[in-house]
Formats: structure tokens, sequence, C-alpha cells
């Protein structure tokens, strides 16, 4: 069991590197999760008396689990249910589709691997609830990571910037000098609203253009140079 706590003091990172830390994203980014999360979501909608579309998962990607209740509960009528008792289902099935592991993203584990080598802080910073953050990147390892933030340790989630003011700050380092990494709207817009440096790399859906966010096909050839160079004016 990892010993990463959400209560870790808040620590200082050297004040002369200019990349701080990396802040990494996890479902659709770090892993190939989204396809298990839409198989769940349709098989529980459909339980529940609904029908889940394409548009419905791209609609809900990156989002935390009981918006996502919320929003099942509306496409089903299951009024009768709160969106936790919702969240809580949802999850039981993303939980038992991951018992076969989850598919790591191209580059993902070689970009925290040589972060790990050059002493560059990588934080795992997910929506996803503590309970699954283990068991979902087991294929990279939790222990891989400085620190991690999950999606029910903060106040407001993602789009909401919380998540990421909150690694940077655990960490003692400035947003602005920090990069994040993410693949859906909810995300980067988290990202670059807390400061972040934001690398997207879109999966399941399209993000519009925005300052302070470059694009990429995949992690694959992500190095320390590159890294670097984003944040060198900041």
């Amino acid at each position: 069991m990892s010993t990463v706590s959400s209560e870790l003091p808040e620590t200082s990172v050297a004040a002369e590197r200019r990349l701080q830390a990396v802040l990494l994203d996890m479902d659709g980014t770090l892993i190939e999760s989204e396809h298990l999360w839409g198989e769940a979501e349709a098989e529980l909608t459909a339980e529940l008396g609904g029908v889940w579309t394409a548009e419905d998962h791209e609609a809900n990607v990156g989002n935390a689990a009981e918006p996502v209740g919320r929003y099942i509960i509306e496409r089903t009528g299951a009024h009768h249910m709160s969106p936790r008792q919702v969240a809580d289902m949802l999850y039981a099935r993303f939980l038992a589709k991951l018992e076969g592991g989850a598919e790591l993203r191209p580059g993902a584990k070689e970009l925290v691997t040589m972060l790990a080598e050059a002493g560059i802080p990588a934080v795992l910073v997910t929506s996803t609830e503590r309970a699954l953050v283990e068991t979902a990147i087991d294929g990279i390892g939790l222990d891989s990571f400085v620190d991690s933030i999950a999606g029910d340790e903060v106040d407001a989630n993602k789009p909401h910037p919380d998540p990421y003011l909150r690694a940077a700050r655990r960490l003692g380092a400035d947003p602005r000098r920090c990069v994040a990494v993410e693949d859906s709207v909810v995300g980067v817009a988290s990202a670059a609203d807390a400061g972040c440096l934001t690398i997207a790399v879109p999966n399941h859906v399209e993000i519009a253009p925005r300052e302070g966010v470059v694009f990429r096909d995949s992690l694959v050839g992500v190095d320390l140079d590159w890294l670097e160079s984003l944040v060198a004016d900041r």
C-alpha cells in the first residue's frame, strides 16, 4: 500500500530550477481507461432504464464521479437515487473492469521514469477518487510519484483550478513553473486556470486552443529539454 497521503506537509522545491514539477492527469493521459469508463457508464445507464451514447460519454470525459452521477440520473430519470449512490455504482463497475489492468498510454511510463531519473517531481492529479487510484495506476506504480491528489481530496474538482493549485502548493512550487499534462477539456481548464503551462494530448475529445496550452499527439518523445523550454520565459 502506498504511503502517499492527502495530508502531506507543504515542502519546497529547488528555487533555482526553472521547471519545478510536472503534474499529470491519469485517466486518458497516463492510462487508456476512458473506454472502460464509457463501458461502465453505458452498463449502469442501461440498468437504470436509459441509453448511453457516445455523445454522453464525450460530455463527461474528465468529470468527477458525482457530476457524472447527476448526469446519469437526468438521462435515466432515476431521481430516487442520489448522485453519490450512482457514483458508487459506477465506481464498482469501473473497478471490476480494472482487474485485468489498464493499458498505459504511449510514452506515459517513459515520461514518468525520465522525470524520476532527472529529479523532477512528478505529481498525479486526478478526478478519480482515492479508492481507485492505486489500482488504476498500477502499470506505472503510485510510488513513482512524489505525491498524488485524488478527486475526493479537493474542495472543488476539475475544471476548477483547485487540484493543480493544491498540487503545486504542497510542493512549495510556483504553478507557472509547473508543466501539467491533460487529455480533456475540463482537465486543461483546471490546469491552465491554475497558471500551469499545460500540455494537451487530446484522446477522446477535441480541445480548443487557448493561451498557455501546447498540443501534442502523444507523450512519445517528450524530453527534459523540451519540458524545461516550456517554462523558460515564465
